[in-house]
């Protein structure tokens, strides 16, 4: 059964369209245009039970506008919408005790207290037992060492600390739900991989269902089979990140020669073959042959001095669908 649903649903706003000009200005005074915005256009989903999807897409393109309708924020427009079957519109509390939220840069955290005692509060508001508290603290603290910085005021916090506080807070009571908004963002490599053991470990071990917008492709690589594309409010694509990528790149495998005689591959699967001298790039599908079985026949006909594969970059696809679209 699916935790998240969706059907038709649209997010538009109405928007002070101001003329231009001088002439422009003082036409506001007496008569205003507006123009509708679509924000979220049509929105079909479905997150099952402990998923983790990347929900991506360019600047502008709906991401977080779902997430508030989801969370309760905003209203739609139109659609339908459920969470964990309620309408978090028409529900705003009982949903909000079944979720958590990480938004960037804005914290759920008390600005001049220690982070213990933000912890302590939020303790009480989600109604956390004692003991329940003690263990949980002690499992974050395992991999985001919390206690480094518990004492400090969240002000003193850096960046860094801030958003592993944030993370914590925001699986503290167990939701079932947690919408990560680039909860990585700004952050060094140390950080970022401590940031994304954590999210594996609470989807994997409490089966959290996670819902994470991010413009950090390392995120969706190491933390998302599934992967949901918007693009201008609507939904353009919806499956496994493999088969996107496989859709607009290709694994290579390079090879260097012993000699440079004439070289020969005739295998289903394969794309393309390109020779310089004793370097060898062979362009193939992965869903019709093997890197294995590439491997196999070239080794049976030439000596090899070296050889690399070559992933495709997953960057780059990414950054061509929000420039290109599918």
């Amino acid at each position: 059964m699916s935790i998240i649903k969706s059907e038709s649903l649209n997010k538009q706003f109405r928007v002070y369209k101001r003329g231009e000009g001088l002439k422009g200005y003082l036409k506001s005074f007496i008569s205003r245009e507006y123009e509708e915005v679509h924000a979220v256009k049509d929105l079909d989903l479905e997150i099952e039970k402990g998923e983790m999807i990347g929900y991506i897409g360019s600047n502008g393109a709906g991401k977080s506008t779902t997430v508030k309708m989801l969370t309760g924020i905003l209203e739609p427009s139109s659609g339908e919408i459920e969470v964990d079957g309620r309408i978090p519109s028409k529900q705003r509390k009982e949903n909000a005790m079944n979720i958590g939220v990480v938004f960037g840069q804005k914290t759920q955290l008390w600005w001049d207290l220690p982070v213990r005692e933000s912890f302590k509060l939020l303790k009480e508001i989600y109604e956390v037992e004692d003991e329940e508290y003690e263990q949980r603290i002690d499992e974050f603290d395992e991999v985001l060492q919390l206690s480094d910085f518990w004492e400090q005021p969240v002000r003193k916090l850096s960046l860094g600390q801030k958003m592993r506080c944030e993370l914590a807070a925001a699986f503290l009571h167990h939701p079932k739900i947690v919408y990560l908004d680039e909860p990585t963002i700004g952050l060094d490599v140390a950080v970022k991989e401590r940031i994304r053991e954590f999210i594996k470990k609470m989807n994997r071990e409490k089966q959290i269902t996670v819902m994470l917008t991010t413009h950090d492709i390392g995120d969706i690589e190491d933390l998302c089979e599934r992967v949901v594309v918007l693009d201008e409010g609507k939904k353009i694509y919806d499956g496994e990140l493999d088969h996107l990528v496989n859709r607009f790149s290709s694994r290579r495998i390079i090879f260097d020669l012993k000699d440079s005689k004439k070289f020969e591959l005739s295998l289903e699967g394969i794309k393309e073959v390109e020779k310089d001298g004793r370097h060898v790039e062979i362009v193939f599908d992965r869903e019709k042959i093997t890197a294995s079985e590439i491997m196999r026949e070239v080794l049976n006909s030439y000596e090899i001095l070296d050889f690399e594969i070559k992933e495709p970059d997953v960057e780059k696809v990414v950054k061509y669908i929000y420039n290109e679209g599918l």
